[in-house]
Order: structure tokens, then sequence, then C-alpha cells
């Protein structure tokens, strides 16, 4: 039912920002980063796994809401994306980046940002089109957001599991 009621959410938000940005797209899958994309060579993907899942292993579920609508663009400007962002869990969420920062050092790879913005992205253009997006657009979609039912229910998520995707596998870390 839940998921249901966020496709329906999802499909206003993108219609009302198509008058704005006519070739948006929604996203089909849905996440939230902990991290940059990173090349792993073959060789290092099982110990990068195995450091993941044991500095994973000590932390709880919890949740964290997602209700604040926001416009980001990629670090060179290709793509812009509309996403929701994180108004309660931000700091548990710094807590696992600083575990996942930690992997990611030990194989002297990029860490994450130092003052991340946690979100789901929910569509996507080509192009920088965050001026069209902002202002108006947003506001009008914040309203659509904080006025559909359940709306505080729908984007309230517990964490249960860590996913990490390497090539076409994913690894998860069930949290306790």
């Amino acid at each position: 039912l839940a998921q249901e009621e966020f496709l329906e959410l999802l499909e206003l938000l993108v219609s009302r920002a198509r008058t704005y940005v006519p070739s948006l797209a929604a996203m089909e899958e849905f996440h939230l980063s902990l991290s940059h994309c990173v090349v792993l060579r073959y060789h290092w993907i099982e110990p990068f796994v195995r450091s993941l899942r044991e500095r994973l292993a000590a932390f709880h579920r919890f949740f964290c809401v997602a209700d604040k609508v926001k416009v980001y663009t990629n670090q060179n400007k290709t793509r812009t994306f509309i996403g929701l962002e994180v108004s309660a869990g931000h700091f548990q969420l710094l807590e696992l980046v600083s575990e996942v920062d930690g992997v990611l050092e030990e194989f002297d790879l990029p860490t994450f940002y130092k003052d991340p913005s946690f979100h789901i992205s929910l569509a996507w253009c080509v192009g920088d089109l965050s001026g069209r997006l902002e202002g108006q657009c947003l506001r009008e979609l914040q309203d659509i957001v904080d006025g559909f039912e359940d709306s505080a229910l729908l984007l309230r998520i517990q964490w249960e599991q860590i996913r990490c995707k390497s090539g076409n596998k994913y690894f998860s870390f069930p949290l306790r």
C-alpha cells in the first residue's frame, strides 16, 4: 500500500514539475547514497565487502524522514535532479557515512562529501535546468508533499539494511 501511495505522490510531483521542465523523467529505482560511485578493481571487491560488513555490523535500525523537496545537479552540471532531502535521521546517516568513508580510505578511494545533503532522487533531466525548477516550481512541489494524505507516514523510512552495488551484484548488510 505504501508503495502505491508513494508512486501516486511521485506521479503528482513529476507531472507538476514537467510544466516547468517537460523533459523530466521519473526515477525507476530509489536509493539514498552514502558514498560516491567508485571504481573497484575486481580483486578488491571481496575484501571491500568484508570490511564494510565488519564496520556496519554494530549499527541498529533507525528511521529517517525524507520530506523536503530540493533541486540538485551532478558535479559537472550535466544532469539535474528533483529529490526529497532527509529532515530527520541526518545524524545516523552521518555515522554510517563515517564507517563507509573508513573503508574507502583503506582502498585509497575518494570519501563522501564533507557536509552531505542526504536525499532520494525522484526525477531527472539532462543539462543544468535547476534555474527553472527552483523558486515557484519548488514551492508548488513542496505544497504537494505537505498536502499529500499520510505524507508524514509515507516519507518516514525505516533503515533495515545497507546495500552495496558492484557491477551487477548487490551485497546486503542488515542492521540490527
